[in-house]
Parts: C-alpha cells; sequence; structure tokens
C-alpha cells in the first residue's frame, strides 16, 4: 500500500465521503507542495511548516472544506491564504476556475512554482494582498476556501459570495477553531458549526492583528 493510499483510507475513516473530493486529493502530487527536507512526510496526516510562519493544512482539513463547500464542477472558488499552493491545486481538480490571494510574496511566488511544477499553473491565478479584504474585482465567488483561522467570519469575503454560495472558515481564538459554513442568504448568513480545527491566524484588516 502506497502513502497516498494509506492517506485516503484515513480521509474515509474519518469521514470524508465524496469521492470528488478523494479523487482530487488522490491526484494533487503532496510532495510537491513541501519543503524539500519534509517529502518524505507529505502524505502523513498532517500540517507541516512552509515558512513564514504559515503551514501546508492537513490533508484531512483540505479535504473537509472541499467537500462542505459542497463543489459541482462548474464554480468559480476564492482560495484564501495560498501557503505552498496545496489547497489550490486540490480546488482546481474540482471547478472551473480558482483565484488564489496569499499575504506574503514570497510564499506566493513559491506557490506559483509549485503550482507550475505540478501542471496548475494555468489552473490557478495566485495574487498578493490581504485575503481577509477578498479579491473583489473578481467576485462574486460561489465558494470561497479560507486556510487561516479568523476571529469571525470576514464581512467582506461573505459579501463577494453569489447568493447561494459558501464560505468555509476556521473562527475562533489563535490557539483553536471550528470550521464554520456559512451560507449566503436572501435573508442574511446561515451558519453551520463544523469539526474543532487548528489553523495559523489570518492576519489581516479582518482578521487577527500581525
Amino acid at each position: 500500500m502506497t502513502a497516498r493510499t494509506r492517506l485516503l483510507d484515513r480521509l474515509r475513516h474519518h469521514g470524508v465521503r465524496d469521492e470528488r473530493v478523494l479523487e482530487a486529493i488522490a491526484r494533487v502530487p503532496r510532495e510537491q507542495f513541501v519543503p524539500e527536507r519534509l517529502r518524505e512526510s507529505a502524505y502523513d496526516d498532517n500540517a507541516l511548516p512552509i515558512g513564514y510562519g504559515a503551514t501546508i493544512s492537513q490533508p484531512t482539513m483540505v479535504a473537509r472544506i472541499c467537500e462542505e463547500l459542497q463543489l459541482g464542477g462548474t464554480e468559480r472558488v476564492l482560495d484564501v491564504g495560498t501557503g505552498s499552493g496545496y489547497q489550490a491545486a486540490v480546488l482546481a481538480e474540482l471547478v472551473s476556475e480558482v483565484v488564489s490571494i496569499e499575504r506574503v510574496p514570497e510564499l506566493a511566488e513559491q506557490a506559483r512554482a509549485n503550482l507550475a511544477a505540478s501542471g496548475y499553473g494555468a489552473a490557478v491565478d495566485v495574487l498578493v494582498g490581504d485575503g481577509t479584504l477578498g479579491v473583489p474585482e473578481r467576485a462574486p465567488y460561489d465558494a470561497i476556501a479560507v486556510a487561516a483561522a479568523a476571529p469571525e467570519p470576514p464581512l467582506a469575503l461573505y459579501e463577494q459570495l453569489v447568493v447561494g454560495g459558501r464560505l468555509a472558515v476556521p473562527v475562533g481564538s489563535r490557539r483553536g477553531q471550528r470550521l464554520e459554513i456559512v451560507t449566503r442568504n436572501p435573508t442574511g448568513p446561515a451558519v453551520v458549526r463544523s469539526v474543532p480545527c487548528r489553523f495559523v491566524p489570518l492576519v489581516g484588516q479582518e482578521g487577527f492583528a500581525e
């Protein structure tokens, strides 16, 4: 059994049921998105450091976020907190357009290189900026995936969703959070709290202070 197969078995054990998501995780070469010294751990179900205080997210959480967004294949998705580019690559397997935003220019540059080397360079547009404010000039989005923790769901991101669109964001303190799924409805946001999680802080105008 390969490390990738063991990871997929673990995701199923943790309740990931969407076969499209599992297939996307299987196709993306995670080893291309981790530092070379950590590549032997690429298919462990752990977050791994990538520098600048950032991490590549735990595969279970990437899968859970993608599953909660209920993606059908034709969506435009905003990925907040590009990091190494891994979550953006998984999203690119699931939707028609991915816009990704990263606040650290060096990470954005590395993510572009990782995505290009893995065959996703043309599928993901990586921008530099304050992810808490989204990318309004490319809105609206059918879904928004946030790979860092906010004290509250950023209003700017919610307002960039289509009606019926879904925002997946870890919400809580710097020490621990729960994944929240916020659906934009005509009458206002509908919030569902999902699994406990622990992400690095989302730094920015509508997130944590640096």
